[in-house]
């Protein structure tokens, strides 16, 4: 099930708007090296998680591992998109997703799967 959430104008916490507010600032030149995403994959479960390297792309839409990146140095925004990975992705049967800059529209977007166990049970006389 996917669910679709818009912050609602809601104010950030100060640190994702120093992080949102540098990644924007960052377009012109990514777009002038002709990136059009820029992203981070995290993926975690048992109270472990990893957030991979920074990756720029020059497609016209993003999905990770559809494609290969592109050779540009994007490790400068590393910080800023780790701020932005989602708090707690990583506990119980953890989650996955990931943090996308679309360049040419200036928009940021977190994308966020949680796992989760589940069980059937029956009863029957025999």
């Amino acid at each position: 099930m996917e669910q679709t959430q818009q912050n609602n104008g809601e104010a950030l916490e100060p640190e994702h708007a120093v992080a949102k507010a540098a990644l924007l600032a960052e377009c012109d030149s990514l777009a002038a090296a002709g990136v059009t995403f820029v992203a981070v994959h995290f993926d975690g479960y048992g109270d472990d998680g990893t957030t991979e390297e920074v990756k720029c792309y020059d497609g016209e839409s993003y999905a990770w591992g559809e494609r290969e990146p592109v050779k540009h140095d994007g490790s400068h925004l590393q910080a800023h998109f780790e701020a932005l990975v989602p708090f707690g992705y990583e506990n119980d049967c953890g989650g996955f997703g990931d943090v996308v800059l679309d360049v040419s529209a200036r928009k940021l977007t977190v994308e966020r799967n949680d796992r989760f166990e589940d069980y059937t049970a029956s009863t029957y006389e025999v």
